[in-house]
């Protein structure tokens, strides 16, 4: 009887040295965040004028880093752009560059709310260690319009108070789509 010799082929080698560096828990962040990258290269969907839900309630109440309390109705008849994220979460780093360069070109103009429940020290040391600007924000209340079971979330509403985009996942936040939708939000 013939035996059979095992080939190591390039791509069996590949595999399993992806392998060996997803269970290192230092490689496995840096490649989950990659991938997630890669992901992000499609724009969120917009929802169409028609079936666009109504926001109800602008009853919350959020903290910034520095102690400071925001009332969200204050942001009524505002642009609201809206994110949920967390330092740990890879698709919620991987997006983090295109919503602080978005952030960077409109906070001037849209009313950006980015929410965590991280520690704010990790918060801080996470924006700092990027080089980010964005304001962020911790719920002090529950709002009754936003479910969010996992992050990233991000809610994009209109000045009339409804949900221009609702997107779950990673996504590209700096495209010309997501430009052109604020754009002509800020102009109605």
């Amino acid at each position: 009887m013939k035996s059979v010799k095992p080939k190591f082929t390039l791509s069996n080698i590949l595999f399993g040295l992806f392998i060996v560096l997803m269970i290192i828990p230092q490689s496995r962040q840096f490649i989950q965040i990659q991938l997630q990258k890669g992901l992000s290269v499609f724009s969120p969907s917009i929802e169409d004028e028609d079936e666009r839900i109504q926001f109800q309630s602008y009853q919350w109440t959020l903290q910034d880093v520095n102690g400071n309390i925001y009332d969200f109705s204050s942001a009524r008849n505002k642009v609201v752009f809206i994110n949920f994220w967390a330092t740990w979460c890879p698709p919620c780093i991987a997006e983090m560059s295109d919503l602080n360069q978005l952030y960077s070109d409109y906070n001037d103009k849209v009313e950006f709310l980015f929410v965590t429940n991280d520690d704010s020290e990790k918060v801080k040391a996470f924006l700092t260690k990027n080089g980010y600007s964005l304001e962020v924000y911790y719920p002090m209340s529950n709002h009754p319009d936003f479910e969010v079971s996992s992050i990233p979330r991000t809610f994009l509403i209109d000045k009339n108070g409804k949900i221009v985009i609702d997107k779950t996942g990673v996504s590209n936040w700096n495209g010309d789509k997501v430009r052109a939708t604020l754009d002509k939000l800020l102009n109605d």
